[in-house]
């Protein structure tokens, strides 16, 4: 009852008169300025702050009306942070306890302000017994120090010898886990460089997983080993040596199996993720498809980790050619409801999917009449071929993929002139836009196009294909999810399949 009367007085006192959310009952006020900004906002309507302004006030984003309700807004926003439902079905506990201690320690910061001691220590122990069973050693030494402060008040030794000793026991673990995750994020850095750079630093980014390795025989920390994995995948990765890639990426989840009050979600899903990238990368479907089943059993179908992990899968079975299974993977994907809450970047690129998946129905369908049947009668070419091939700077390599499906497209339907002309459009856009360090396999697939547009679509006069095509093949695909890598056949089969057509 004393801690129920202290936050009383405090909340009595301190109370604002109305606290300002997004519930579901606040969110039922359709005609309220705040609740259409809200919808706006959710359904990606609003690019830019004058969009925004223009709907809703039809003035420009420097008028007050606007910059008041935005920044009142934004406050609301905020406050409704604090009232986020973390108990979803597929959250771990670890994840749980984790927003849960954090949540719980502003709390206490708030109390021990307002002068609520009683309440705020006794909230500090519950968030050290539930930290030490998961090993935060953060919020373990936050936590300590402040009951170890309120101890010495007291002149209570046992109890402060007793929270001394965990802050000496958990300043190391966090020394470490802070040491890991300086480590981790160089290396991400360095994954960034272009490749040629990133190779440079192949003995750095060794040292740094040897040092993580060492660090996780000294602190036993969660953190420290998912972070000593991640380097040493991304090691791995920069070599392309995928079945070692795979190795660490399995060792990962069984750490997570053998460990289960350590389980972190999004851990886990990413090592599910960057194994079925190897297996992209090995071409291998079919232990592609066993992780997926494995992962797919832990993701909240429709959330972006879903869509993120299933377009892996079905680059996959589009790289192998298993088309059905492409097919099926992209509708699931593509009709899911909430496809249309994705970012519009990520959107464009499904509509990229979309197109190719089209295409190869209508190619390959002839001979396979199951994948004959998955064709979507509502579906018409024009859809690509009427595309005006233009899209944001950050996006401009899908401009190279929506002009190799309307080449596609014409090509099986024998319009070659048509074709030669988005070639030419296609070569100019690439010489003009994609500089050779970070697109050399587009830039060498727009040669290998442009060979055979002006060899009069007749294969056998191409001359010097064969470097290009050598060269695709010493510089393989790599794709690391970033628009730029994207490959949704690679340029060696499109190649294979435009030989088809003859004029």
């Amino acid at each position: 009852m004393k801690n129920l009367l202290e936050i009383a007085r405090v909340v009595t006192k301190r109370k604002v008169r109305k606290i300002e959310i997004f519930d579901d009952h606040s969110l039922k006020h359709k005609n309220s300025m705040f609740n259409q900004f809200y919808e706006a906002l959710r359904d990606q309507k609003f690019k830019n702050d004058r969009e925004a302004a223009q709907a809703l006030y039809g003035c420009g984003p420097t008028d007050a009306k606007y910059r008041q309700l935005k920044s009142r807004f934004r406050k609301r926003l905020l406050n409704t942070l604090f009232f986020l439902d973390i108990n979803l079905p597929k959250t771990a506990d670890y994840d749980r306890a984790y927003y849960s201690c954090h949540k719980d320690w502003t709390l206490v910061k708030t109390l021990l302000w307002y002068d609520a001691p009683l309440s705020a220590l006794q909230l500090a122990r519950q968030i050290l017994t539930a930290s030490l069973k998961y090993q935060f050693a953060d919020i373990i030494v936050n936590s300590a120090r402040i009951l170890r402060e309120h101890s010495a008040a007291e002149g209570d030794l046992k109890s402060f010898e007793e929270y001394q000793a965990h802050i000496d026991a958990y300043l190391p673990v966090l020394q470490a886990e802070l040491t890991s995750e300086e480590l981790l994020q160089k290396v991400s850095l360095m994954m960034k460089l272009p490749k040629v750079d990133a190779l440079t630093k192949l003995p750095e980014i060794r040292s740094y997983g040897e040092q993580l390795v060492k660090l996780t025989e000294q602190q036993h920390s969660p953190v420290v080993r998912f972070n000593m994995y991640l380097v040493w995948i991304h090691y791995y990765e920069l070599q392309q040596q995928y079945e070692a890639m795979i190795e660490v990426c399995r060792q990962g989840i069984q750490y997570v199996n053998d460990n289960p009050v350590y389980k972190q979600h999004k851990k886990l899903i990413a090592f599910h993720t960057l194994k079925m990238s190897a297996f992209l990368h090995l071409q291998n479907f079919r232990d592609g498809r066993t992780t997926a089943e494995q992962c797919l059993k832990d993701l909240d179908k429709g959330s972006e980790e879903w869509f993120a992990f299933m377009e892996y899968y079905f680059l996959l079975a589009m790289h192998t050619e298993n088309f059905t299974q492409a097919v099926a993977i992209f509708r699931e994907c593509f009709g899911h409801s909430r496809f249309r809450k994705l970012s519009a970047a990520v959107q464009d690129k499904w509509h990229i999917f979309d197109g190719y998946v089209n295409y190869i129905i209508e190619a390959e369908g002839k001979r396979n009449k199951i994948l004959l049947m998955q064709k979507d009668k509502a579906y018409r070419a024009s859809k690509v071929l009427d595309h005006p091939a233009i899209y944001p700077r950050e996006q401009k390599v899908l401009t190279l993929h929506m002009l190799a499906l309307q080449v596609l497209f014409l090509l099986e339907r024998r319009k070659f002139g048509e074709a030669g002309d988005r070639i030419e459009q296609l070569k100019k856009f690439a010489s003009r836009q994609l500089r050779k360090d970070d697109y050399y396999r587009p830039l060498q697939f727009a040669r290998l196009l442009q060979k055979y547009a002006k060899a009069g679509f007749q294969p056998e006069e191409v001359t010097s294909s064969a470097k290009n095509l050598q060269l695709l093949r010493e510089h393989p695909m790599n794709y690391d999810g970033t628009i730029d890598n994207l490959e949704v056949i690679p340029f060696e089969r499109i190649w294979e399949r435009v030989q088809t057509y003859i004029l």
